[in-house]
This record gives structure tokens, sequence and C-alpha cells, in this order.
């Protein structure tokens, strides 16, 4: 039987793995996506400089009036643009994608075309 706590350990380590691969810069920072079973989560992320640039969540002022459900695929398309609307504020249009161990699919991948969608390039 698998249990939540093998299946996170299984996600850390496929995370672990890509992020030894992928680095967020100044000019194209990188997008750092976490999903728990009530809410999506997203940030720019600078390595280089270990800062977070602009961020994102159904916990949001802006968000949270309008979602009912933040463990749901259209509230993490509403995360997605959002996070693409803050980073087009701060002058961001190329990123590099990090979808933190998890599989592309479902709420990642809405978040992910939602941000592709408003503007942003990956």
């Amino acid at each position: 039987m698998i249990t939540k706590g093998d299946k996170n350990k299984a996600r850390l380590k496929r995370h672990l793995r890509v992020r030894k691969k992928i680095q967020g810069t100044v000019e194209r920072p990188r997008l750092n996506i976490f999903r728990s079973s009530k809410h999506m989560y997203a940030q720019l992320i600078d390595d280089v400089a270990g800062v977070t640039i602009a961020s994102a969540s159904t916990q949001d002022k802006d968000l949270k009036a309008s979602i009912g459900n933040g463990g749901n695929v259209e509230s993490a398309r509403q995360v997605g643009a959002l996070i693409a609307q803050r980073a087009k504020e701060k002058g961001i249009d190329k990123i590099v994608f990090d979808r933190g161990g998890y599989l592309y699919h479902g709420r990642v991948q809405a978040l992910a075309d939602a941000a592709r969608e408003a503007g942003l390039e990956f």
C-alpha cells in the first residue's frame, strides 16, 4: 500500500532531479509551483540572487473572494493568469517552468496554460 508520505517522498525526489537541471535568473526567472489539496501557489524566483520576484496563490486578497474552493482547475487557471500579470508588471515575459515534481496534468497544466495565454513564454 502506498501512503501519502511515500508519494510526497517520490515527488520531492523528482523535484530535486529537475532542479539540478534548471535555474532561474534575473532575465528568465523560474516559475515554481506548489500544489496542496486545498490551494495552489506560484512563485517567480531568481535563483542567482536567491529572491522571490513575484508570487500568486489562491490565498491572495485579489483572488480569495472570487474563488470558493482553491483546489480545483478553475482556481489554478486564475492563479496562472495572476502570476503572469504580476510578471508583466515587473517587465518579465520569459520564464523557466518548474512543475515541482508534479505530473504535468490537471491543476499544474491549467496554471501553466493560463500563464502562457496571459503572455508568458516558457
